[in-house]
């Protein structure tokens, strides 16, 4: 998700993200999502990696992955992997990946020139045969975004405290993640945020403007796509 400001335990990252409540957040399925679309051993650029939390799953079953972000205290928890600091939206590496990722909703962005700024990094970053992983929230999935809905993620409970449209496919929402801490207290941490919601044809479009192919979703919410270079 894009467009964050948060306040809670520090340090916060330029994107409003506060280090320490990362480090307690689980993996979830992203690695298996990302596994699944990936040779085996191949290689993974991870845009916008945080603290690790995919990164690490994805080293332990083999495959040689690029964490780029661009916060240092949150590259300073990654392990194991090539580490790049870097605005997503302004990294050429000069090299090509079997996989690209880009996670946490960062094309629902309100900035249509960020969005396409972010694609094009995957783009030219991306392997001929190779495929960009984007993570993303569904048309439905703004749909179904109400205060109080919530889950639990590794440590931390993630609870939506505030959401409203406003305007035309235009969401803002506020985030509240709570984490029992080490020593027994309690921390808090809000986080809002702007999305936009895309539907299945916008999203196409967005990519085939880079030079992609939207190809298949990976999940059955539909919130992980899977896209190609139009060139092969």
């Amino acid at each position: 998700m894009m467009d964050n400001t948060g306040t809670g335990p520090g340090p916060i990252t330029p994107d409003g993200s506060p280090v320490e409540f990362y480090r307690h957040l689980g993996a979830g399925a992203e690695p298996d999502v990302i596994a699944g679309a990936t040779p085996p051993g191949g290689t993974v650029l991870e845009l916008g990696s945080g603290v690790g939390r995919v990164t690490h799953p994805l080293v332990e079953r083999g495959f040689r992955v690029v964490a780029v972000d661009e916060s240092p205290e949150m590259l300073a928890c990654v392990r194991g992997a090539e580490t790049v600091l870097a605005r997503v939206e302004e990294l050429r590496l000069e090299r090509r990946f079997d996989t690209v990722v880009l996670a946490s909703q960062f094309v629902n962005t309100v900035d249509d020139g960020v969005r396409r700024a972010l694609l094009e990094t995957c783009a030219r970053h991306v392997a001929p045969g190779g495929s960009v992983l984007l993570q993303w929230v569904p048309a439905e999935g703004h749909d179904r975004w109400h205060v109080g809905t919530g889950r639990a993620d590794g440590d931390v409970t993630i609870t939506m405290a505030a959401v409203e449209q406003v305007s035309p496919g235009i969401f803002e929402a506020t985030m509240r993640y709570t984490y029992g801490g080490d020593s027994g207290g309690t921390k808090v941490w809000t986080q809002s945020f702007s999305s936009r919601r895309l539907t299945d044809d916008e999203l196409a479009a967005e990519l085939a403007a880079v030079g992609l192919r939207l190809e298949r979703f990976l999940t059955e919410d539909r919130t992980w796509a899977e896209a190609r270079p139009l060139t092969t």
